[in-house]
């Protein structure tokens, strides 16, 4: 039983092309959805599916965490809790509860799986670190080794695929590149990653923007926190309204005859 953890990104893409590529039977590839991807990624993951059929693949299982039965996404849970992905208070707990949690739970009901634990044996796990990512691994070395139910397979580390092997392995496929694949709200976005989100998705920036302004600021004790927005000690909100007074600032300076100085000097810079 192969089972693909796929991230809808680069490198868990490239692993199931090169995968195919060298004949690695591929038995369930498992998607587990936060509910925050961007809908770039979303879209990635229909044409990539088309690809998967057109070559007689599984299809992709899709998965999310669930609360009293139903699903829930990380972005409802912040909400509900007035709260923040926990990241941004420097803790991995998102990925743990709304990633590898879900996938776990798939696994225990999947009659291949159970039928294999029965027989004593490990279903193998293939997961998509590039070959730049050794530091991941060795982290996790110890639980992976002394997990009872996986074998766990790095085949891009095998394979010595970096980055750029992996971008040329989907060029080859024929498939666009899927781009990051994350939360639209996760706190380890880069400003520019930020700017392109209230760019390109203004309704997702207000979402996120939301979730900042449902947070509770306060410790329990009741002082205030250094953690107060999704920039960890500064808010995404902020930042749009310090870039866009630039961008005014900018404005008014060249309405008044401004030059590259930045005022309305009328020097030249030669």
């Amino acid at each position: 039983m192969n089972i693909v953890s796929f991230g809808g990104g680069t490198n868990s893409t490239a692993m199931i092309i090169g995968m195919h590529e060298r004949g690695i039977p591929i038995d369930l590839i498992i998607f587990a959805d936060t509910g925050g991807e961007r809908p770039e990624t979303y879209a990635f993951i229909e044409t990539l599916g088309e690809w998967l059929s057109g070559r007689g693949l599984p299809k992709i299982t899709t998965i999310q965490q669930t609360r009293h039965g139903e699903p829930e996404t990380l972005e409802s849970k912040c909400l509900r809790q007035n709260d923040m992905p926990s990241v941004a208070y420097g803790y991995g707990k998102c990925a743990v509860e709304f990633k590898i949690k879900p996938q776990e739970r798939h696994c225990n009901n999947n009659a291949d799986c159970k039928a294999m634990w029965e027989r004593g044996e490990k279903v193998n796990k293939y997961i998509g670190y590039d070959a730049g990512e050794q530091r991941r691994i060795n982290k996790n070395q110890e639980k992976h080794d002394a997990d009872k139910k996986y074998a766990y397979h790095f085949p891009l580390l095998e394979w010595g695929w970096s980055r750029e092997e992996c971008i040329d392995a989907i060029t080859r496929a024929g498939l666009p590149l899927p781009g990051k694949s994350s939360c639209f709200y996760c706190p380890n976005n880069k400003k520019a990653e930020i700017e392109r989100l209230w760019k390109k998705h203004p309704d997702l920036f207000a979402r996120a923007v939301a979730m900042e302004r449902n947070v509770e600021k306060t410790r329990k004790d009741g002082t205030p926190s250094s953690i107060i927005g999704l920039g960890r000690t500064w808010t995404w909100e902020s930042y749009k309204d310090a870039v866009d007074a630039q961008i005014s600032l900018f404005d008014y300076i060249d309405e008044m005859g401004g030059c590259c100085c930045g005022m309305p000097c009328g020097c030249n810079d030669g």
